[in-house]
């Protein structure tokens, strides 16, 4: 029962606000010792050294740099007001437009933090202006900003491949299906929205001194630059010409050529990007050294086959355990962020998940999916708080919270899709 104990220790000391690396590394290191002694860290040096030799990895601070590139070229400014201009005459046209810019965004920088601040900068001031509801408005914006832990290149999908022993372009390509649906989910909820509250989502008036063509180009000139990054580094991947790391790599180097074209390079900006890309990459590694040592001290003091066996005894067999998984992954996204998941929670459920028979790619894109549920999920999804620290001051907390509810009973709905008709995704 140690390990158990161990387990519960921790995610006692994250919900105290504790540093989640130390607390992985510190609370492995006291049980560690406790039940075995000091030889138990003996293979430690080896294990850091594995990880810091995985070419997978290398892809997550490449994905991170381009993304961070893309999002100091204005690009979600650009995007968002010619989108916003394009569908403006449909009534909820600029959430759908949000929603749309958001899904562009998740493909090009995938960073969830960069995509909510910059649409709760542009987009919330003009549907507001527009007497949109305020939840409708906060939603859009919060579940826009998450698609980037589903639609690829998702650092998400990079993790669980790593964790899972999954080729990331296989996860890339299973995740591609999903995160279209449930971007069209979302359109299909706004308009059924807008349709029965007409007077929370107005329409735009069209501009005079533009005609619709050039309306329609200047969308195309804001759209296809990071449309073609898109397609080349997914492309590239898809068709087997460079593995995900070589790819990310290629995106990087779009970025820089983007920042060229839209006229925003500088080498400050480039030194900023690089700046972030490390602090962001030393968070994830620092949790993903002290998560190793976690689970080497949970498996020696003999948690994992506790755990094994408690699944296993689940009624129902495997549908009995997807059910319940899903539901402990949901029930801690409210709590703990999607990285310590990833790195804790899933490699103690990952070996049943073997021995019942289930397609490791599927039960991949079920986590994925459940894990994005976590940006959204009060009191502690960072989009939310992501939106609150750009929100005018007219817009409260419980607004925000009002506003998310609908999108993530959308995330569960398209969840639920996904483990009851895989055949419909192609899994």
């Amino acid at each position: 029962m140690i390990g158990i104990v161990m387990f519960f220790v921790a995610l006692l000391a994250l919900l105290l606000g504790f540093p989640v690396a130390f607390t992985f590394g510190g609370i492995a290191l006291i049980f560690g010792v406790w039940a075995e002694g000091f030889d138990m860290f003996a293979f430690m040096p080896y294990r850091i050294q594995s990880i810091m030799e995985n070419t997978v990895l290398m892809a997550v601070p490449l994905f991170v740099f381009m993304g961070l590139v893309l999002q100091k070229t204005k690009l979600a400014e650009q995007l968002l007001e010619s989108m916003g201009r394009l569908f403006g005459g449909v009534r909820g046209g600029i959430a759908i437009s949000t929603v749309l810019v958001g899904a562009l965004l998740a493909a090009s920088t995938g960073v969830v933090g960069a995509s909510v601040v910059a649409m709760g900068l542009i987009s919330l001031p003009v549907m507001l202006k527009y007497n949109y509801d305020k939840g409708l408005a906060c939603g859009t914006i919060c579940a826009s900003g998450t698609l980037g832990q589903i639609i690829p290149p998702s650092i998400v999908l990079i993790l669980l491949g790593d964790v899972l022993g999954i080729p990331v372009g296989d996860l890339f390509q299973a995740a591609l299906y999903p995160g279209l649906v449930l971007v069209g989910a979302y359109v299909v909820y706004i308009l059924i929205y807008a349709k029965l509250n007409p007077e929370s989502a107005s329409v735009i008036a069209p501009d005079e001194s533009i005609s619709r063509q050039q309306e329609v180009f200047k969308a195309l000139k804001a759209v296809l630059p990071p449309l073609t990054l898109i397609i080349v580094v997914l492309g590239s991947i898809f068709a087997g010409i460079a593995t995900p790391t070589e790819s990310a790599a290629l995106g990087g180097a779009g970025a820089i050529v983007l920042a060229l074209f839209y006229r925003q390079f500088s080498w400050g900006m480039l030194y900023d990007a690089a700046k972030e890309t490390v602090k962001v990459t030393a968070m994830v590694f620092a949790i993903l050294l002290g998560a190793t040592a976690f689970s080497m001290a949970f498996t020696y003091t003999g948690g994992d086959m506790l755990v094994e066996e408690w699944m296993l005894a689940i009624p129902g067999e495997k549908w009995g355990f997807l059910v319940i998984t899903m539901l402990v992954i949901l029930l801690l996204g409210f709590f703990i962020d999607f990285v310590e998941i990833c790195f804790i929670i899933v490699p103690m459920i990952a070996p049943v998940a073997e021995l019942l028979g289930i397609n490791m790619t599927w039960f991949a894109i079920l986590v994925a999916m459940n894990l994005q549920t976590s940006f959204l999920t009060p009191p502690f999804g960072f989009s939310l708080f992501y939106l609150k620290g750009v929100a005018p001051d007219g817009v409260t907390t419980r607004d925000i919270y009002r506003g998310v509810i609908p999108f993530i009973a959308i995330q569960i709905v398209v969840l639920a899709s996904i483990l009851f008709f895989p055949n419909f995704y192609g899994m």
